[in-house]
């Protein structure tokens, strides 16, 4: 086994994307860290960061049975998984079941992110605010009952995991039941269209909320809104994110109030009282309407990109490692997780064809930052010395500042310093904050 110091962490950070890339990042950071291995990791992640290196690229996340081979040869004594797919499969339980510590929720708590129909029937028991819905596994059964409805407008969800791009805003009959046809009988989305979630269409501010808990209590991120369709005016099909601003002041002290008594609260009791106690990062989807908050939809691990925006906010007293070995001893109470006074915004590059069919293999060039910038990769690899474009969303350019303003200007100017062919970013992001 290889050698290393004693009581240091040495981290199995599995999943390969931006999120990953930015947790690293923060990780690398906490003097308990000795190494944070990354599998399969990205470009970013092999670019010789302190601390920081990628296992073998043939190891993947879900390679249940490899990960677990490495953790043992190298001496990992924390894993945390990163992506929905792997939590939802299990993985946390399998390596709890080998005696590793995991920063991650079981698999059955998990379900709140990989079956929306099990998620949206969960928020009914506990009688948190969400759309009113159905659930369907019969394709002739969303047609009858889209056909006796008296609204036009309805959210067509895949129950199941979509990579972020499973749900169909609909503005007519006519696109719902286009819709349904698209999940369930053309299967679109794969596996994750054998069942389905009808809701009601909500109008208002779209807003994402981060947390993290060990199962007890739980501590906020600052909220954010991320702009998740292709297109400026946040039109187009729906992406995992196209950048995130996250500005001083979104949700008002008697909003987080609600948040966390109609919520927030119900869903971490609820999930302990029905025997599977939530353990690490829930991000939520919120809608501010004129009726009040509701919640849409739970994502069981940190957001992309909400992570790699929230992340560079965390305050010089807060150490990511120690808050996340918290969470598994139940003592997340006892640990610091503070945030700088400051706005964030984030900025994604995607590669041309994103989210269809992605061209990959484009040289990219990056220009040196300036300091105030900060870039995080997602769809990179490293060949020979180059970077190479290997998924939609390509890089992120992040900017901490004293104002929205502020945070806008630099998140573009970093985007200006990045150059492969075919390159796309929203142009509008942060562009309703800024004052």
């Amino acid at each position: 086994m290889p050698f290393r110091r004693e009581g240091a962490l040495r981290i199995l950070l599995i999943g390969g994307g931006g999120r990953e890339h930015a947790i690293a990042w923060a990780l690398s950071k906490s003097p308990q860290v000795e190494k944070v291995f990354c599998a399969p990791g990205n470009g970013g992640t092999s670019n010789g960061f302190l601390k920081i290196e990628n296992c073998s690229p043939s190891i993947g996340a879900l390679d249940f049975n490899a990960l677990l081979d490495f953790a043992t040869v190298n001496g990992v004594n924390l894993v945390v998984p990163c992506p929905d797919a792997p939590l939802v499969k299990g993985i946390t339980d399998h390596f709890r079941r080998k005696g590793f510590r995991v920063f991650g929720p079981s698999m059955d708590a998990a379900r709140i992110e990989g079956s929306k129909y099990w998620a949206k029937d969960f928020m009914t028991r506990h009688g948190i605010p969400t759309a009113t819905y159905r659930n369907f596994s019969a394709a002739t059964d969303a047609f009858s009952f889209i056909e006796e409805q008296s609204e036009t407008r309805f959210v067509v969800k895949a129950s199941g995991l979509a990579v972020g791009k499973g749900v169909i805003l609909t503005d007519s009959k006519e696109d719902a039941m286009a819709a349904i046809k698209d999940i369930m009988i053309d299967r679109i989305f794969g596996d994750a269209g054998d069942e389905i979630v009808i809701e009601e269409f909500l109008f208002g501010r779209e807003i994402s909320l981060t947390l993290i808990t060990d199962g007890n209590v739980w501590k906020l991120f600052p909220a954010g809104q991320d702009a998740q369709r292709i297109l400026d005016g946040n039109l187009g099909e729906n992406t995992g994110g196209m950048g995130v601003c996250v500005p001083l002041e979104l949700l008002s002290n008697s909003e987080f109030q609600q948040i966390e008594s109609t919520i927030l609260r119900p869903t971490i009791d609820g999930l302990k009282s029905e025997g599977y106690p939530f353990v690490g990062f829930i991000c939520i989807g919120l809608m501010q309407t004129s009726v009040g908050l509701k919640l849409i939809e739970y994502n069981a691990r940190f957001g992309d990109p909400e992570a790699q925006t929230l992340l560079p906010l965390m305050d010089s007293d807060s150490d990511l490692a120690e808050i996340m070995s918290s969470c598994i001893d139940g003592r997340l109470q006892a640990v610091h997780l503070g945030f700088e006074h400051k706005a964030a915004v984030s900025v994604v590059m995607a590669a041309d064809g994103y989210p269809k069919l992605p061209q990959i293999g484009q040289l990219i060039q990056i220009t040196p930052l300036p300091k105030h910038i900060l870039l995080f990769h997602a769809g990179t690899k490293k060949k020979d010395d180059d970077f190479q474009t290997s998924g939609g969303r390509v890089l992120a350019s992040v900017c901490v500042a004293d104002s929205v303003k502020e945070a806008v200007q630099g998140a573009y100017e970093g985007v200006g310093y990045v150059h492969f062919s075919g390159k796309y970013y929203r142009t509008d992001i942060g562009s309703g904050y800024v004052v």
